[in-house]
């Protein structure tokens, strides 16, 4: 069974950028709601003692009469782990050491690989995210619809954004650019970058 985390900070530690409302909400209701629906799907079966990571790396091997819930709700919990934990109060900026300088060996410059995450956010077709990923130990950035994890295609996330409504209409209503504008100013790099590492 998995449960809800606890933030690392409070609900209003990201305005203005992201509101506390939104944050609560958020946290509270759309996250509990994919964590009571994993564990109903997965209960009585042989998942349960799983980790819900190891689960969504290999969904062929989920009940084909669950596997939908479990890439859903699974993927919901695991998604909005990372998003928790890769932002905080006081972060934004640039990331340093290695993974600053993975970027500029992919991107040329960090600039460039801004333009390209906020746009693979931005370009996303209704709900989803916009993710840089691990891919065989390169970075690439890809984005996924619904709550689908690069987990299950193999990568691994450092870094994500989620573009559903839920995470920005209170504040920006339909002004998703906004919203991606603003990511950028509650990134924590730290652990963007010990996630890399």
């Amino acid at each position: 069974m998995i449960t809800l985390p606890k933030l690392d900070y409070a609900y209003d530690a990201l305005e203005p950028w992201i509101d506390a409302r939104t944050m609560e909400i958020h946290l509270t209701k759309h996250h509990q709601t994919y964590i009571d629906k994993y564990n109903a799907a997965i209960k009585g079966t042989e998942l349960e003692g799983k980790d819900v990571h190891e689960v969504l790396r290999d969904l062929s091997k989920v009940p084909e009469n669950i596997r939908n819930a479990v890439r859903n709700h699974g993927g919901g919990h695991v998604n909005h782990l990372l998003f928790w934990k890769i932002m905080g109060p006081n972060a934004g900026g640039v990331p340093t050491g290695k993974l600053f300088e993975a970027i500029e060996t992919k991107w040329n410059n960090f600039e460039t690989f801004q333009k390209e995450f906020s746009d693979a956010a931005l370009n996303r077709f209704g709900s989803g995210w916009a993710w840089l990923v691990l891919n065989k130990g390169k970075l690439e950035i890809t984005s996924t619809a619904n709550q689908d994890s690069p987990l299950s295609e193999g990568k691994i996330p450092l870094l994500g954004i989620d573009v559903w409504e839920h995470a920005y209409y209170l504040k920006y209503q339909q002004k998703r650019a906004e919203y991606v504008t603003n990511f950028w100013n509650v990134i924590n790099w730290e652990e963007v970058s010990r996630r890399f590492l």
